[in-house]
């Protein structure tokens, strides 16, 4: 993938394929997306800085909207999916 070393819950990917049907595996490629908006997540920052990336899928026919936070210099991904908000930043950050 990348030199991004990045992690996550094993059992958290699972429900969250079955929720949003987006694996955290495939929700890495957002971040390559040279286009990517990284945004703070001011809502679930209490105890640790959160984040949003939003940026382009595997095969760059949808917007993926990822919240993950930093630990021991790893990305750690909490939740994915294919947000209409998260869609909507991303075009207007990029003038879609």
């Amino acid at each position: 993938m990348s030199k991004t070393s990045f992690e996550w819950d094993e059992e958290k990917n699972l429900d969250n394929q079955r929720k949003h049907g987006v694996s955290f595996h495939e929700a890495q490629y957002a971040f390559l997306d040279k286009k990517r908006v990284i945004a703070e997540d001011l809502d679930h920052s209490q105890e640790e800085q959160r984040y949003y990336c939003f940026g382009l899928n595997r095969e760059k026919t949808g917007i993926l909207t990822i919240r993950f936070t930093y630990r021991s210099g790893r990305i750690r991904i909490i939740g994915a999916g294919y947000w209409r908000k998260g869609k909507k930043t991303y075009e207007q950050a990029n003038s879609i």
